[in-house]
């Protein structure tokens, strides 16, 4: 008697599948790669060459009321970029328990030579600063850096 069945054996439905999951798991595994070089290079191309910027103050740690900070800015090739306009913006976040709110205050800095940048600016309270120095041209950001520092 001949027996015509329409359902899969279990082991074989298994084995099946676990065949098919591995197709598919070597190809992804393939493609996947292939993606991120693909995307690396993408970024690479599209992403602009960065700033050497650093921030000095005098005094150092700056201290509440009037310091001067000092910045210097340096293309990527270590060429110093005399013909920017700086600012350095300082941030204290905001304290709710101490009921204190967001502070910022904003310093000018102008060119003194080979890519030095002075200004003179307000530490309004003694703690932790976030200082972001933005260096632009004819009003276009070209670079920018995060600096912490702590205020005495």
């Amino acid at each position: 008697m001949l027996h015509i069945s329409t359902r899969r054996d279990a082991a074989q439905g298994g084995f099946g599948r676990a065949v098919a999951g591995a197709v598919i798991a070597v190809a992804i595994a393939m493609n996947v790669p292939l993606q991120i070089a693909a995307a690396s290079q993408q970024s690479a191309a599209t992403k602009k060459p960065t700033l050497d910027i650093m921030l000095t103050s005098k005094p150092s740690p700056p201290k509440t009321g009037d310091n001067t900070f000092e910045v210097m800015v340096k293309d990527p090739a270590g060429k110093p970029i005399t013909d920017a306009e700086v600012t350095a913006m300082f941030v204290m976040a905001a304290m709710p328990a101490m009921k204190m709110p967001e502070m910022k205050n904003n310093v000018t800095l102008k060119h003194e030579k080979e890519g030095r940048y002075v200004g003179t600016g307000q530490v309004m309270m003694a703690g932790k600063w976030d200082v972001t120095v933005m260096v632009k041209r004819a009003g276009k950001e070209i670079g920018s850096k995060k600096f912490p520092v702590t205020a005495q």
